[in-house]
C-alpha cells in the first residue's frame, strides 16, 4: 500500500470537498444579497463537474472571475477552521463506525434465526416464568 498516494488522493477529495461546500456558503451569501447571482451560480453549478473543485473552478474563471475569488476566499476560511482537528474526528469516526460495523458481523454470524421470523409473542421472559411459578 502506497501511503504518500492515499493521502494525496485524500487530500484532493477533500480539496474539491471545500469548494463544494464554499460554493453552497457563497449561494447562500448570494440568495440574501444578490438573488440573480446566487441563482446563476446555483444553474452553474449543476452543469458543471463541481465533483472536482480545481476544474469547476478553472470553469468559473472563464465565465466570473470575482466569484471564483470569493470561493476561494470561502474555501480557505474553511480549511483554516477544520483542518485542525480534523484527523482525530477522521480517526475517531473510522474507529467508531469500525466497531459497529464489527458487533453487527458478529451479532450475523451468531444468529441462529432469522430475527424478520421471530414472533414477538412467542418469546419468554424469565422473570415472568420466575414470577407466574406456583407458591
Amino acid at each position: 500500500m502506497d501511503t504518500k498516494q492515499v493521502a494525496k488522493e485524500t487530500a484532493k477529495v477533500l480539496q474539491s470537498y471545500l469548494t463544494y461546500q464554499a460554493v453552497q456558503m457563497v449561494i447562500k451569501q448570494l440568495s440574501e444579497t444578490n438573488p440573480p447571482l446566487g441563482i446563476w451560480l446555483r444553474q452553474f453549478s449543476s452543469n458543471n463537474r463541481i465533483q472536482d473543485g480545481e476544474a469547476y473552478l478553472r470553469d468559473l474563471m472563464g465565465e466570473k472571475k470575482d466569484l471564483v475569488l470569493r470561493i476561494l476566499t470561502v474555501r480557505e476560511h474553511l480549511a483554516e477552521e477544520m483542518l485542525d482537528f480534523m484527523p482525530e474526528m477522521v480517526r475517531t469516526g473510522i474507529q467508531q463506525a469500525n466497531i459497529e460495523h464489527r458487533r453487527q458481523m458478529l451479532e450475523r454470524m451468531t444468529q441462529t434465526q432469522d430475527p424478520s421470523s421471530i414472533d414477538p409473542n412467542d418469546v419468554t421472559h424469565p422473570e415472568s416464568d420466575i414470577n407466574d411459578s406456583p407458591d
